[in-house]
């Protein structure tokens, strides 16, 4: 080994976010998220971790989809709490509570005349994993199965975006029970196209930081 690579430099380490960084990007991933939540909602369209869980009971029973989405995620904060840390935790009962109430807001200032399925699949995954992976670089997530996701990341070195992607398959299966099969196979397209930013651009031999 060449003399000059066992003194190369070690990457240099990020400092941390301000509040008024995490506070921006926790507005800024919700909003896109949430954007991303109308229109696959106007299609009548799945996604998958907890949303899609949210999703399910909405198609199903009527019930407010932020509210739902809200309060599906109370009992995975105590595994994030144990496993990930009090900061963690926080920052994600805050973007689940921001990402709700975006939820419901957002729709009373966008009007979609027309949005083909396909484009909504497609842009709706990509706003979510562009959403999602804002808020994961500012060490917070959207609770459920990304606080999974990331666990794994973080204690095994499994990449993120696969493990996302195993558990979206089987929510978004669950989706024949309220959705055609056609809606269902572009949900399947949308939760790809999320996780596929999400597994290029969180990587963590590549990205350093959180």
């Amino acid at each position: 080994m060449p003399h000059s690579e066992l003194h190369a430099p070690l990457p240099p380490r990020a400092a941390p976010h301000t509040l008024t960084e995490d506070l921006q990007a926790l507005v800024t991933g919700c909003l896109f998220v949430a954007l991303s939540i109308l229109m696959l909602r106007e299609s009548r369209l799945l996604t998958g971790g907890t949303t899609g869980l949210s999703f399910l009971i909405h198609y199903l029973g009527g019930w407010r989809l932020g509210l739902v989405l809200f309060l599906i995620n109370l009992p995975f904060y105590a595994f994030g709490l144990a496993a990930l840390g009090k900061r963690f935790t926080f920052k994600t009962f805050c973007a689940v509570g921001t990402l709700s109430l975006f939820t419901e807001l957002v729709p009373s200032l966008v009007r979609f005349e027309r949005l083909d399925p396909v484009f909504a699949a497609v842009m709706g995954g990509l706003l979510a994993g562009i959403g999602i992976l804002i808020l994961m670089r500012h060490g917070a997530s959207l609770g459920g199965s990304g606080v999974l996701a990331i666990y794994l990341q973080k204690t095994r070195g499994w990449r993120a975006g696969s493990v996302q992607m195993s558990l979206d398959v089987i929510i978004l299966s669950l989706g024949l029970l309220v959705v055609s099969p056609g809606q269902v196979g572009l949900s399947i397209l949308s939760a790809a196209a999320l996780n596929l930013v999400i597994g290029i651009n969180h990587r963590p031999d590549r990205y350093f930081g959180f």
